[in-house]
């Protein structure tokens, strides 16, 4: 007992001899984020970071089977689809599914070309208390970031662009020649599909699944920050 009082009259005298030690080093750990010691630029540095991520994976996926032959992105048919492809395939008819698959991904492809603007937008508005929240959030804060800020925004450009590449990649044909043939099938439910949507969807999620992708590899490895600003901001959050 006498052991047990001597110990707890020890603790706060531990507490109080470490508490300007802490102070002092959470002093300087909020000090260097703000940057009023170093200087650095935190909002640049986290702008440049994300375009850096629109720059290189984004832009990936405008070219063709850049979700197509992308194994993160591809779209599938729709879950409610598989009895769909499954049924095609079954008939012989597998050809005629990849092309429907393949006229999906093509149409994502097109769509996500209006992307990059409405990401410039929403980079170039970042303020330096997002920036903050950004640099010692979670490891996907800068893609949450973009994705809270244009998610509406993209949708709205991406549905009209999926629904003229569905007609101008010949998805609504293929599509419509799918859903045609399994409706005459013998007992089956028959389906009508919002591919437009589905597609546009898909192409949102495969855009943000690349940024997080680019957005890891610039916290994690340290040979992704390809300049100063990058080297020196993302040097804080190795820090925390």
């Amino acid at each position: 007992m006498k052991k047990l009082v001597l110990a707890l009259l020890f603790i706060p005298l531990i507490s109080s001899a470490q508490l300007k030690d802490l102070l002092k080093t959470a002093t300087d750990k909020v000090a260097t984020i703000s940057g009023t010691s170093s200087g650095l630029d935190i909002a640049a540095g986290l702008k440049e970071a994300l375009n850096k991520g629109v720059t290189e994976q984004v832009s990936k996926l405008t070219k063709a089977d850049g979700f197509y032959k992308n194994e993160a992105v591809k779209i599938i048919m729709p879950a409610e689809l598989a009895k769909v492809d499954n049924a095609l395939r079954k008939m012989g008819m597998s050809s005629l599914a990849d092309d429907g698959i393949k006229a999906l991904n093509r149409a994502a492809e097109d769509a996500v070309k209006e992307a990059t603007p409405i990401f410039v937008t929403a980079i170039k508005d970042m303020s330096i208390t997002d920036a903050k929240g950004i640099l010692l959030g979670a490891k996907n804060s800068a893609t949450s970031y973009l994705q809270s800020n244009t998610t509406t925004a993209l949708y709205s450009k991406f549905n009209p662009v999926v629904q003229t590449s569905i007609g101008k990649v010949g998805a609504d044909v293929v599509w419509g020649n799918i859903i045609t043939k399994y409706n005459a099938l013998p007992f089956v439910s028959k389906v009508n599909p919002d591919i437009t949507d589905y597609v546009t969807n898909k192409a949102l999620d495969g855009v943000f699944k690349m940024i997080t992708a680019e957005e890891k590899n610039i916290r994690t490895n340290l040979n992704s920050r390809t300049s100063d600003v990058l080297k020196k901001v993302f040097a804080l959050q190795d820090k925390k």
